[in-house]
């Protein structure tokens, strides 16, 4: 009977934290950040997000696919309903000039774990424009 009772209880709290979760809603999944000269190689973007469902969440990694992509975001935990940014900037120093893609893999406690955020753009060669 125990058993029963507690194979119940279980249950019975598994719907519940089912029910209770964070979603992760984007403004944009891609950022094109145009065109920039090479003797400019700094540019950034930031994304937006809003927690679309009931618990808080939060960010808990954010990686870029290059050294040269750096990714800064909210690390409070972002309440229902509220926003959160991850501001990513790419630095071209040393790179070749021409059309580049990146990505940022963000990983958070939301409904949907792992969302993969894109960054592009062209850089042209110094002297020209």
């Amino acid at each position: 009977m125990k058993r029963v009772f507690l194979y119940m209880l279980f249950a019975v709290l598994s719907i519940g934290y089912a029910a209770a979760q964070a979603e992760i809603k984007f403004d944009k999944t891609t950022a094109d950040l145009g065109t920039f000269p090479e003797e400019k190689p700094v540019v950034s973007c930031v994304f937006t997000f809003t927690n679309i469902g009931n618990v808080p969440l939060v960010v808990h990694q954010a990686v870029a696919s290059c050294g040269c992509t750096v990714p800064e975001y909210t690390e409070e935990p972002v309440l229902p309903g509220k926003t959160g940014t991850i501001k990513v900037t790419y630095d071209g120093t040393g790179k070749y000039p021409g059309h580049f893609k990146k990505s940022v893999t963000i990983r958070t406690n939301a409904k949907t774990e792992m969302i993969r955020l894109f960054i592009e753009g062209n850089m042209t060669p110094k002297g020209e424009k």
